[in-house]
């Protein structure tokens, strides 16, 4: 399990940097899937498990002048309180509804990403782009 465990950490880690995907895309289903945790405990070590890849991806990216400082700060504030709810939510569903709730998710994402692929909108230019 530690192997798994560890191949899970090294393909999270280049899936995080190349797309700047986070634990729950990739880490809850192979936690679940592979490693056999609940949906509930796969959450909650991926939410744990993903703090080393965010942090040298980000300061990676910063290096780069990728970052927007104000939206990633406001982003994080919003998280804070969300995470907390969600936590809460997650621990009064039954496993079942949990798990069923975050494939439907997981559909949603696809094909949204799916549809804008094929439908791409103008990029948001940071202001490093218009120097």
């Amino acid at each position: 399990m530690e192997i798994l465990a560890a191949l899970l950490g090294l393909l999270g880690g280049v899936l995080s940097g190349l797309f700047g995907v986070g634990g729950g895309i990739l880490f809850v289903p192979t936690l679940v899937l592979v490693l056999g945790l609940t949906q509930v405990h796969a959450e909650a070590t991926s939410l744990l498990a993903i703090l080393p890849a965010v942090l040298a991806g980000a300061w990676r990216q910063q290096r780069y002048g990728n970052v927007d400082g104000r939206a990633a700060l406001l982003v994080g504030l919003g998280s804070i309180a969300g995470v907390a709810g969600g936590v809460e939510l997650a621990k009064a569903l039954p496993e079942d509804v949990l798990r069923r709730l975050f494939a439907v998710f997981m559909l949603v994402v696809a094909a949204t990403l799916a549809w804008r692929a094929f439908h791409p909108k103008p990029a948001y230019s940071s202001k490093r782009d218009a120097a």
